[in-house]
């Protein structure tokens, strides 16, 4: 019940954060620059999130918020909060600056070191893919709202892909553990891929790369009410809110579960300490 009242006005703040992101985007009206670890941050990236914080703050002043552009609580206060939010008020800053259009609001309520809310906003598209743990997910295109499920592969067609439009190809290839052949499907925004695989438009996609809990977050609960999985490089579970930088390490978003995935995919060591 609790979810269930928080949604509507999550997906409000997704929609007018990513309006915002979506005229910054038209008008050309931005600035941009480095942070420390040399991704790009935009002004619009903190406009959208000044919006997504007062937004939460009104709706649930109690409830701490984890977000990619504000100052990260040391681990030790943290840990052992029972539930906080989790934002990324724009996947897909790269995207942003190179006009492809393939950027997205991400934002997440994790309770109990797990995803139990999660909405994506496509501003581009003007689409909310959204869910709350055991009640489904689902993709609302204006007003028109469908469920969402991963696709059945069929034993002998290609596997479908997702990948990323700026990273090579090769070492996605090289992981593929038969000679099968692969359709791949290339589209910005880590949670944008993530959401193909929700929606059964592609079957998985293998991420390498640096990566935070922002972008998982959201996009964990939608895939797993889709049907699907999020899992590291070695096959098992992602965690939440247990490392200093809440950094990913390499994952792979996989949608029917009954299949032989460590057959399909080479697994990859991973670091998997709780703190970096």
């Amino acid at each position: 019940m609790f979810l269930s009242k928080l949604l509507e006005p999550v997906k409000a703040a997704a929609r007018e954060a990513g309006a915002t992101l979506w005229q910054m985007y038209q008008s050309g009206d931005f600035q941009q620059q480095q942070k420390a670890d040399q991704s790009p941050v935009t002004t619009a990236d903190l406009a959208a999130n000044r919006i997504i914080l007062n937004c939460l703050s009104e709706l649930t002043p109690d409830i701490p918020v984890i977000s990619e552009e504000s100052y990260l609580v040391p681990l030790a206060q943290r840990q052992d909060w029972p539930r906080y939010w989790l934002i990324d008020p724009m996947d897909g800053t790269q995207e942003f600056v190179a006009r492809s259009g393939d950027f997205a609001v991400s934002i997440a309520l994790v309770e109990r070191g797990w995803p139990a809310l999660g909405v994506i906003y496509w501003p581009k598209e003007d689409v909310l893919y959204y869910a709350t743990r055991g009640h489904g997910a689902f993709k609302q295109q204006r007003n028109l709202i469908n469920r969402i499920k991963v696709n059945q592969h069929q034993a002998g067609t290609r596997l479908k892909i997702a990948i990323s439009r700026r990273q090579p190809l090769q070492p996605i290839i090289d992981l593929l553990q038969t000679e099968q052949a692969a359709d791949y499907i290339a589209l910005g925004s880590c949670s944008l891929k993530s959401c193909l695989v929700a929606e059964g438009k592609a079957d998985c996609y293998l991420r390498l790369g640096p990566t935070g809990e922002w972008d998982t977050g959201a996009v964990h609960v939608i895939v797993e009410e889709a049907g699907g999985k999020i899992l590291d490089s070695e096959f098992m579970p992602l965690s939440y809110n247990q490392r200093d930088t809440l950094a990913n390490p390499d994952f792979i978003v996989i949608g029917q579960t009954s299949l032989a995935w460590p057959e399909l995919i080479k697994a990859r060591r991973t670091e998997r300490q709780l703190t970096t």
